[in-house]
Parts: C-alpha cells; structure tokens; sequence
C-alpha cells in the first residue's frame, strides 16, 4: 500500500481560523487577515475544535493518492459520502501480466492457505486472459475479477471530514486494510496540519469509544503502520 498527501489548501488552518473569526469580527477579510498570525490561529482552532462548532474546518481540504489497496476497501471507503472519488477504471483498463491483489495477512500468516489463495488467483486471470483473447470488451471480463483485485485512488476530502473519518477507520474495531491506509493518511494530514489534526483519530483518544464492544486498547498503544 502507498498513501501520498499530494495536495491540500495552502494555509490550510489559517484558512479555516480566518473562516472561524470572521463570523465575529466586523473588519474587512483582507484587515482580519493580517490579525489572524499563528499564535492566534493555534488558539482560535483550538478553542473552535473543543467547542465541536466545526463547520468552518470544510474549507480546507486535502487530497491524497492511494496506491495498492483492495476493490473490497474501495466499497468501504465510498460509504464515507462527503469526498471526491477518482477510481481506476476495470472497464477501460485491460489488466496484462499477473494480477495484482491484496492478501490479508492472516492468509499470508498460512502458508498453505497462502498457496490455494495464489492458485485461485492465477485461475482466476487465466479466464479473465481467455475472455480478452476471445474479444470480450474488458468491461465485461473484469466481471471475474475478485474483490482482492489491486486499484488506485485519488481521494479528496475537507478537514472536518477527515476527522470523522479518522474516528472511525483509525478504531482498533475497523477492518485491517482500511485501518492502515486512514492511519497513513492521518500520518501525512498531521505533519500537513497538525493544530487540525493534533487530536485526530479514533474517539477513545478524546470523548470516549463510542463502540457497542470496545476493544480494550487504549489509543496510546495503537500503533500507526
């Protein structure tokens, strides 16, 4: 898996600290924004993140490229509605030579199980192979291919957002692929911002773990991959 932060709103927490005085201040943006230096951004984002009033953290955002990761991951991480998806196509891409997949660590911990999941595997692009030579379109072949199936995404998404994102794909209880890419993304969104994300992650690390069975880790000893 590759997680690249390639893009974000420059000045990403002034931004949103100039969004968040601005609500209360009667001086023009350009005079406001002169006022708002790093000392003041630190403690206006501070107070507006503890406060939970986190509507102005939208107007910044961060854009990431993902390498490596599953089509299952891909169903995941679309249920999270408020980001830009940009998805490497099965119907236009034709997929020559092996067949890249990601192999959850507990079948490559087998090594017998390891072997019947690579067999399948190889099988499964012989059929994809002989329906592209049988001049079958590729939007049609792909049909075969399994949910391991390796793809590429360009993911875009505001601060606020990736907040929330981060309480629940950072949880101990998240299922393991998404689980190491949003702590990759976490990762590169601090060092990118970190007033935005100083306290980001899954809920235990502030209010509380908000799931029916907690995992009995605390945050401290979670360890970002």
């Amino acid at each position: 898996m590759k997680v690249q932060l390639i893009k974000h709103t420059p000045e990403p927490e002034k931004t949103c600290a100039l969004a968040g005085r601005l609500c209360y201040s009667a001086l023009s943006i350009e005079d406001l924004s002169k006022k708002v230096t790093p000392p003041v951004i630190k403690d206006i984002l501070s107070r507006i993140i503890r406060s939970g009033h986190v509507s102005v953290l939208e107007h910044a955002s961060f854009t990431f490229a993902i390498e490596g990761v599953s089509r299952a991951l891909l169903a995941q991480l679309t249920r999270h509605r408020i980001a830009s998806y940009s998805v490497q196509s099965q119907r236009y891409v034709k997929f020559n030579g092996p067949l890249e997949c990601v192999v959850p660590p507990r079948i490559t911990a087998d090594k017998r199980m390891a072997a019947v999941f690579a067999t399948a595997v190889k099988r499964v692009k012989s059929v994809y192979d002989s329906l592209a030579e049988a001049g079958i379109p590729a939007e049609d072949a792909r049909y075969i291919l399994p949910q391991a199936s390796a793809t590429k995404i360009i993911l875009t998404m505001n601060a606020r957002e990736l907040r929330h994102f981060f309480s629940l794909r950072c949880c101990n209880r998240a299922q393991w692929e998404i689980k190491d890419m949003a702590c990759r993304m976490l990762k590169a969104a601090v060092i990118a911002a970190p007033i935005l994300f100083a306290d980001a992650g899954p809920d235990c690390r502030g209010a509380g773990c908000h799931e029916d069975k907690p995992c009995g880790t605390p945050w401290k000893k979670l360890v970002l991959r």
